[in-house]
This record gives structure tokens, C-alpha cells and sequence, in this order.
């Protein structure tokens, strides 16, 4: 079984690849600081799995910490999630978000070059097309200015990225453009657990339907959108999940000094108040919501042309949005 080290391996993208990792036949180690995630994941983990994983508490940026643990293991590849990733708190703490997403990114290549690392499946983000002027958006769309810190930290990583594999450092890189993960594991065991405010949609919608929250905010309906609110391509996280593990097994396939991209997303677009309305419609529950002022680094829509991954990798989502958000309300009510 190859070990695949994966970083913020306890969060919400993180534990749910290390469950599909498992099915696949390899050996996920997670190493994650629990700044934005609960230990208990663990747990939950174990039981869906059966298994304990083996887990470092750490920051991946870390250098001697990664030193250890591939002396302990011999590492074949890495997933590299850990990443701060609230677009409104990047526009308040930019250098929180350049040195942390940068430096973490640095030190797993210098890492991954002296160990003979040769995998790494990357988490960039749609926020590299900035406002696209085309939609859908395929992985060819020209990467835009970035609306926000955050989106500009996951656009420089990319360009360190090509510019590490153009140096013939003997490493296979594939960047994953997620679009708007959602949803839970199907059992309810483990989903997404923000700390504090959450940085997503769909947690502020459980959190208001389950009473943790008096009111949701919907920041704007005067967008040019069917209905006013931002549009996104909302994907169920299992199906996230199963494309990094198909990341994994292409680069595998690869030459040295192989670099890629791919969009990650359904290929359909949803507005903001879509998501509320059939939330309640699939879970019958209400949700308190207001209408608010836009928020600062929101795009107003964009969803993703997902051809190429389908064809290259062939990976096709498989949940619904309906799906998504049913999985979303059982995960909390789990809480």
C-alpha cells in the first residue's frame, strides 16, 4: 500500500479523501495543526473505516516535523490541502494568508525534492479566474486578478508550482481547481466543522435551520443573476474526494516533470437562494434569512466546464446537489 502524506488531512476536503484514499487501496497519514478542524475526526474516521490512521499533530510547515515522519514512513506522494481559506478574512489579513499559504506550499516542495518525492495532487481553487468574462470556465480560461488575498495565494502557488516542475526538480504536480465543495460523508460520521464563523454557505444554512444561528445573510440580490444572489457550482465533497484519489493514480502514470490542471466542480451553476430553496425543500425545514449588503472579493457567478476531467481522468460526479445538501443536514444533526 503507498503511504500518501496528506496535509490538513483533518479537515473537511482532507478526511474525506483519506476515507476514498483508503477504498483505493492506499495508506493515507494525515498531519493537521487542529487550527480548523477537531481531533475527534479521528475517531469518526476509525469508525467508518475500521481502521485507525496514523496522525501528526503539527504544522506542515514544519520542515523537521516532515523530516521525522518520512523517516518513519516511506512517503510516495502527497496531497497537500492545509491551507487558510476564508476569502473575507484574506481581505483583512492578507499577510496571515500569504505566509501561511505560501510557506506551507515552499516547504512541502523543498521536502518532497530532498526525499525523492516524486506525487503531489495540489487543492487550487476556482478563485484563480477571478470574474471570468466566459462561463462556463474551462481549465484554458485566463486566470484573472484575484477578487481577494486568498484567491491570489492559491494563483501564486500555482505559478511556484509550474515553475518548480519547469526546473526538472523530477516531481509530477497536479493542480485540482475546486469549485464549492458541500455535503458530508452518507453516514453522517464526519463533514464539515467550521471553528468559530464559518467561511462557507451551506454551514450557515444548517447552523441557521438547526437554531445555532437567529438568521442567515444573503450578501446581495442585486447581482445580474437569475435572481440576484451570486452564483456557484456546488460539488458533493465525496465526489471531491474520489478526484484526488483518480489525481493520484494518473501521476502515477506520468513522466517526471509532468505538471497539469483540472476543474473540479458539477458543471452546473446555482444561485445562493437556490441552494436555500431547495434545502428546505429536500430536508422540510425553514430557513431565517435576510437580504445584506455584498460582501468584499465576491465574484458575482461561475461554474465549471468540466470536460477534460471527465475525459482525462475519467471522473464524473455522481451526487446531486439535492444529494449534497440532504448529507449537509443529517451531518448536522449529528452535532
Amino acid at each position: 500500500m503507498k503511504n500518501i502524506l496528506i496535509t490538513g488531512g483533518a479537515g473537511y476536503i482532507g478526511s474525506h479523501t483519506a476515507v476514498q484514499l483508503v477504498e483505493a487501496g492506499f495508506n493515507p497519514i494525515i498531519i493537521d495543526d487542529l487550527s480548523n478542524s477537531d481531533e475527534k475526526v479521528l475517531d469518526r474516521l476509525e469508525e467508518i473505516l475500521g481502521k485507525r490512521l496514523t496522525f501528526y499533530k503539527g504544522d506542515c510547515s514544519d520542515r523537521n516535523l516532515l523530516d521525522q515522519i518520512a523517516d518513519k514512513h516511506d512517503i510516495s506522494g502527497v496531497i497537500h490541502f492545509a491551507a487558510f481559506k476564508a476569502v473575507g478574512e484574506s481581505t483583512v489579513q492578507p499577510l496571515k494568508y500569504y505566509q501561511n499559504n505560501l510557506g506551507s506550499l515552499l516547504t512541502i516542495l523543498d521536502f518532497m525534492r530532498a526525499k525523492q518525492i516524486k506525487d503531489l495532487v495540489f487543492s487550487s481553487s476556482c478563485t484563480v479566474y477571478g470574474q471570468p468574462e466566459i462561463l462556463p470556465v474551462t481549465e484554458e480560461t485566463p486566470r484573472q486578478d484575484a477578487e481577494s488575498p486568498y484567491g491570489n495565494t492559491k494563483k501564486i502557488c500555482e505559478d511556484i508550482l509550474m515553475d518548480f516542475v519547469k526546473s526538472q526538480a523530477g516531481i509530477r504536480v497536479i493542480s485540482l481547481r475546486y469549485f464549492n465543495p458541500v455535503g458530508a460523508h452518507p453516514s453522517a460520521k464526519i463533514g464539515e466543522l467550521p471553528i468559530g464563523t464559518p467561511a462557507n454557505l451551506v454551514p450557515f444554512v444548517t447552523q441557521t435551520a438547526a437554531g445555532i444561528r437567529e438568521k442567515l445573510t444573503v450578501f446581495g440580490d442585486d447581482y445580474d443573476t437569475m435572481d440576484g444572489s451570486c452564483v456557484r457550482d456546488f460539488i458533493h465533497v465525496m465526489d471531491l474526494a474520489d478526484a484526488h484519489v483518480k489525481a493520484l493514480a494518473y501521476l502515477g502514470e506520468q513522466k517526471d516533470d509532468f505538471y497539469d490542471v483540472f476543474n473540479v466542480g458539477t458543471g452546473n451553476g446555482n444561485t445562493v437562494l437556490e441552494v436555500i430553496r431547495t434545502f428546505e425543500k429536500v430536508n422540510r425545514v425553514k430557513v431565517n434569512f435576510k437580504i445584506g449588503a455584498r460582501r468584499p472579493g465576491d465574484i458575482v457567478k461561475i461554474w465549471a466546464d468540466t470536460a477534460k476531467i471527465n475525459s482525462v481522468l475519467n471522473w464524473q460526479p455522481s451526487y446531486s446537489l439535492e444529494d449534497s445538501l440532504r448529507d449537509s443536514w443529517n451531518w448536522q444533526k449529528t452535532l
